[in-house]
Order: structure tokens, then sequence, then C-alpha cells
């Protein structure tokens, strides 16, 4: 069977599973989706010493993507067609990880969970370690990570992917925020008031798979947050020593002021962020504006729309998101995007269907390969546990 139409059948098989599991728990959420979730737990005793939980963890995130672009740089020695764009299509699997999680002596907790090759693995099912720390927490005001873990800033860096509402991370997001995600280090976090809470941390830059302290540099981020009413903002700074052996993008210092709000059934996200390039590594300065209009229209079904800006203040400093990326693999200077997006929520953030239709399009002034303009029609099937 080819790799392709197995991918393909995998997704089909999901997409029907989900259809009959949303059907048969309909009338009875708690026996369906809750017990079979309740199997991932395989021991737990609050009344224990020494653990009192321990899990198996892990998401897996199958996408079918379909990339119309209309207008795009072609270099004629690798188009067929010498002049016109290619289109771009393929079912994959987006994430798949798989790990465990215990909860011991009533105020640590140990973590490792590593992500896996389940679309090709011709060498080897092992990818890299993803979450791999443990974790301290004596009180609500603090709590402390050391090891491997994600190092999230801006308003969708600092999202897990598990509980994005978009069908990827925005691309403003995409160009400041460390999409390796994964780093060595320590963070420390908690609250100061009921309305304040803090994130501090420092963090190995090297991309080892496993722990990395030595390979290369470092950064910084430092994070303040304040609730007022029904809005939670945030305010990141990020800095960064350089080293060009870096797992990182090329940015010296990033700041990131972004905002949630939420009143009943509508909601708004948004982001404004820029950062200061490398110019020895050759990264221009970069700012860019991210909003996010969100309307529920059930318990179970969602709206979202979402407007993405992001410009440099030189030539090829912005780069197209992932799947775009594929069909023109330059960078431009200035970036648009428009996105109408459904959810549908089978059990909350734990397993849910996202669609998304966007419209991009980058300017390229340097015409050396990033001009862009294209529809991206993307769904996909997100579970977690």
């Amino acid at each position: 069977m080819q790799p392709r139409l197995l991918k393909v059948l995998v997704c089909l098989i999901l997409l029907a599973t989900t259809c009959l599991a949303a059907a048969a728990s309909a009338q009875d959420e708690k026996s369906g989706f809750d017990k079979a979730w309740s199997y991932m737990t395989l021991y737990q005793n609050k009344d224990s010493s020494f653990i009192q939980k321990f899990s198996i963890v892990g998401r897996a995130q199958v996408d079918a993507v379909w990339l119309d672009p209309q207008t795009a740089w072609v270099d004629p020695a690798q188009s067929p067609s010498g002049s016109e764009p290619e289109r771009y299509n393929d079912v994959s699997w987006r994430r798949f990880r798989l790990g465990f999680k215990a909860e011991m002596f009533n105020d640590w907790t140990a973590h490792i969970e590593a992500d896996w090759k389940v679309n090709d693995p011709i060498d080897q099912w092992y990818n890299k370690l993803t979450d791999a720390y443990i974790g301290w927490q004596p009180s609500k005001d603090l709590k402390i990570k050391a090891l491997k873990q994600s190092a999230g800033f801006t308003l969708d860096g600092a999202t897990s992917s598990k509980r994005l509402l978009t069908m990827e991370r925005n691309n403003l997001t995409n160009n400041l925020w460390f999409t390796e995600e994964y780093f060595s280090g320590i963070l420390a976090s908690g609250t100061i008031t009921d309305n304040f809470s803090y994130k501090g941390s420092l963090f190995s830059s090297g991309g080892d798979p496993g722990w990395d302290f030595d390979s290369a540099s470092w950064f910084t981020f430092w994070s303040l947050g304040y609730t007022f009413g029904d809005t939670k903002f945030a305010l990141d700074y990020v800095y960064q020593d350089e080293d060009e052996n870096a797992n990182t993008r090329d940015f010296e210092q990033v700041i990131s002021l972004h905002a949630q709000w939420q009143d009943g059934p509508w909601g708004l996200r948004t982001d404004l962020a820029g950062g200061k390039g490398f110019e020895d590594l050759g990264q221009p300065d970069v700012w860019g504006l991210y909003i996010m209009p969100i309307y529920n229209i059930s318990k179970h079904t969602q709206l979202v729309l979402a407007y993405t800006y992001v410009d440099s203040d030189e030539n090829n400093g912005v780069r197209l998101p992932r799947y775009e990326n594929k069909a023109v693999g330059g960078r431009g200077n200035t970036y648009n995007e428009y996105y109408a997006g459904f959810n549908v929520f089978f059990y909350g953030h734990k397993f849910k269907w996202q669609t998304g239709l966007s419209w991009a399009d980058m300017k390229d002034d340097a015409n050396d390969g990033g001009k862009y303009e294209g529809w991206n029609l993307s769904t996909g099937l997100r579970a977690s546990w």
C-alpha cells in the first residue's frame, strides 16, 4: 500500500471513529469519553505518601491540507511549468507524542514524553524528547520546573498545541517564537497577588533531541500577567545570547503584549509583538499584530476569525507559515493573512475536530523567492490525554 493512501485511510478511520464516538456518547457523555479517558490513569491514590497518580500522557494530531497558490515566486529550474506555482496537498500526522507523568510526594511531578515518527519511521520511531522534567510546587505562589520543557512566550507560543483554536500557531508567533519549543533549562512561575502572575526562566538554546546544556548558548524569558475582570493580559520579554548554532529564531530580544477576553459566547485574543534581529546572522527587525475574535455557538461548536500582520524593516525578514513554506521557500518583508475556522469539541480540547480556511499574501521587495498569494484549506483531528 502506498504511504499517501495509507495516510488517507488512517485519517478516514479516525474521522469515522470520531463521529461514531460522538454519536454514542451524546446521551451519556460521562459514561462515554470520561470512561475512555480514565483508562489513561494507571494508578491513583490521594492518600499515598509516595505516588498519588501515575498516568499515560500524550497527543495525536492528524492534518489534511490543500494549498492553492494563486501567485508565487517560481524557480523555472524547479517548476515543470516554468511559470506557474504548484499546488500542495498532504495528509499526515501533525504530532504524535506519548509518555508518562507521575504526581509524587504531594507537591512533586515527574514528566517524560517523546515525539515519535509516525509518518515515515524508516530508520527509527523515536524523534526527540519533548517534556522531560522534574517539577516542584509547594504552593500556588511558586512552581519550579527543571530540565526539558516548553519555553512558551507570545500569545500562541504560550498556548499548548492541545488548546489552539486555529489549525496552526499564527504567523506572528511563527516568526518570533522559538518554534523548536522544548529546551533544557529551569522555569519558575506562580502568583504575586490574586491579579498578578509571573514567569522567569533560563534555557539552553541548543537543539539536541535529548537534554542539551552545552551545544549552544542561552536565552531567558520573563512574563508578567494581570487579570482585570474578564480580561487577561500578559507582557513577555525575551533576551537571547547570540550563537549561530542555536536552535532558535535569530532575535536578540522579543517583546509581546497579548490579551484574552471572554464574556459569555464572545471572545477576543490579541497579540502585539516585535523582535530585534541579530544583524550578524542576517535577521532584520520584525513586528506584527494578531487579532482573533471568537464566538461559541454552543458547548460543542465554535466559530473563529483571525487576522495576522507581520512586517520587517528590511528585505527577507519574514517567514511564511508551515505549509505555505512548502510551496515557496523564500522570505519576504510584509505578510497578511485572513482566517476563518470552525471547531467541533467532542470532549473539550481533549478530543476535537478543527477546520480552517485562510487567504495569505506576502510581498517580497527583493524578488528573490518570497512572493506569495494563495488559499489554504486544512482540517484535522486533535486528541490529547
